[in-house]
């Protein structure tokens, strides 16, 4: 490709450094070096000396042919690559450069500028690992990333730069080149109205969906809005979606998010307390009173628990549950969390859950979040048993276990007629902790039998395993009579 010397200096609107010349081919300094024949070298130093005069008479199109071919040849030379690389910013500046009424009377097919901008790019890095202490190549690949309008990157490249020559004329002016284009961009930004906000919760749409009417919503808001009914907030119009079918809007959720960094890292992290509340807080599920090692399902349909099983499994996958206190007719003042190991959304919007409980905790206080209770917990354990008692206290256990065994056999050959209470069987002894562990055994045994809600939270306020297992065998004790 020729370039008229009244056309380039009339397109010079971006301008680059390092580029204006090309570095001359020293037949001196490379044939003693060189390891190859002294007629492959005089081929390359042909070329070379084509490809700079080329060059030096804008016919770089002509250059670049010259200095590839010489790279063929010689490709580990750094002189090579400088000289291509370049040649190749040269077209890519001018293509970039040139006005669309320059089309009209001189047509360029097939010619890209991010083309040889990448391509000049390619060479500079190559270039880089060759010469690392030189502040050239570091020119050169900010110039073709400055041409591929990656601005930060080109910034990057030149900080690295000026740690190798501070003084550096040419990349301090491309500093301020990439600081005056970013600073263009920054004030390019979209205002910020209300055309970016959530017609719910009146903030910045964070993980924006948009209806098949037309209207966009934060995604947990309109999820949200449905628990209370399948139509749009807005136009009410039917809609069949649900959380696990519907994606977010993808490119909106990026434009909000590089336009307003800011606000955006707000909503997020709002986002994120509510779903990950952290060690000592709990979302509470009040129903009844549940002791660890048991297994539950759950139906969930209650529009203030759907909205809270939602954040859950965004989350940690835990909950609280909790009964009311009939003496007080407030949320109880221990709770037992359970981890959902199965979530089943419905068609209908209900959840059907698979719960295991965990370990019980203390609550502190709790308030109402969006309908549902959230609580600060204080985690609890048995305490341990005295110096000079855990011989007698293992001794427990153990007699306990094997009574536990072979009461287990006798409720499953008993209840060979009555398949719910043989699977409730079954279920248990899937779950049955080792007696090394006794404050987990003794929660165990108690999930045996069928024991009143008042004298389950007497079993989780009880803080000594000794009394848990007596109540335990007790409890087998009685029901087999």
């Amino acid at each position: 490709m020729d370039v008229d010397r009244d056309e380039l200096s009339s397109s010079s609107v971006l301008r680059l450094e390092g580029v204006d010349d090309v570095e001359d081919f020293v037949w001196g300094d490379q044939v003693e070096s060189a390891s190859m024949s002294l007629g492959r070298f005089s081929h390359v130093y042909d070329l070379m000396d084509m490809g700079n005069k080329a060059f030096r008479e804008n016919r770089f199109e002509e250059a670049v042919n010259c200095f590839s071919r010489a790279h063929s040849i010689k490709p580990d030379d750094p002189i090579i690559l400088n000289n291509r690389c370049a040649a190749y910013l040269r077209i890519s500046q001018f293509l970039k450069n040139r006005p669309p009424s320059a089309s009209e009377h001189r047509p360029l097919s097939g010619l890209d500028p991010t083309i040889h901008a990448g391509l000049a790019l390619k060479d500079a890095e190559q270039f880089m690992n060759m010469r690392s202490e030189s502040v050239t190549p570091y020119i050169l690949k900010a110039d073709a990333l400055i041409l591929l309008e990656r601005f930060e990157l080109a910034r990057d490249a030149i900080v690295s730069g000026l740690r190798l020559d501070a003084s550096s004329i040419a990349l301090r002016n491309l500093e301020r080149i990439t600081t005056n284009i970013f600073g263009r961009r920054q004030h390019g930004r979209p205002a910020r109205t209300d055309d970016f906000d959530c017609t719910l919760c009146l903030k910045l749409l964070y993980e924006p969906i948009t209806t098949p009417c037309g209207h966009t919503f934060c995604r947990s808001c309109l999820f949200q809005s449905m628990d209370r009914g399948n139509r749009c907030p807005l136009c009410r119009t039917v809609l069949f979606i649900s959380p696990r079918t519907c994606a977010i809007s993808v490119t909106l959720n990026s434009i909000i998010e590089r336009n307003f960094p800011q606000e955006y890292a707000e909503r997020k992290m709002e986002h994120e307390i509510l779903t990950n509340m952290g060690p000592d807080l709990l979302p509470l599920f009040v129903m009844d009173v549940v002791i660890p090692c048991q297994k539950l399902h759950l139906n969930i349909f209650e529009a203030r628990y759907r909205l809270m099983v939602r954040r859950i499994m965004e989350g940690n996958h835990r909950m609280g549950m909790v009964a009311l206190d009939p003496a007080t007719g407030s949320v109880a003042d221990y709770a037992c969390e359970v981890e959902i190991t199965d979530c089943e959304p419905l068609p209908d919007g209900r959840f059907f859950l698979e719960v295991e409980s965990r370990r019980r905790c203390r609550i502190l206080r709790n308030w109402d979040q969006d309908g549902y209770r959230v609580a600060e917990v204080e985690w609890v354990q048995d305490i341990s048993p005295l110096e000079g008692t855990k011989e007698a206290y293992d001794d427990m256990t153990l007699k306990v276990a094997a009574y536990a065994r072979s009461w287990m056999k006798v409720a499953q050959e008993a209840a060979q007629t009555d398949q719910t209470r043989l699977v409730e069987l079954h279920r248990a002894e899937g779950l049955r902790p080792s007696p090394s562990d006794p404050e987990s055994f003794s929660f165990w045994l108690a999930t045996l039998t069928n024991v009143r809600p008042l004298d389950r939270l007497s079993l989780l306020r009880l803080r000594d395993t000794r009394e848990r297992l007596r109540r335990g065998y007790h409890l087998m004790k009685r029901e087999e009579r």
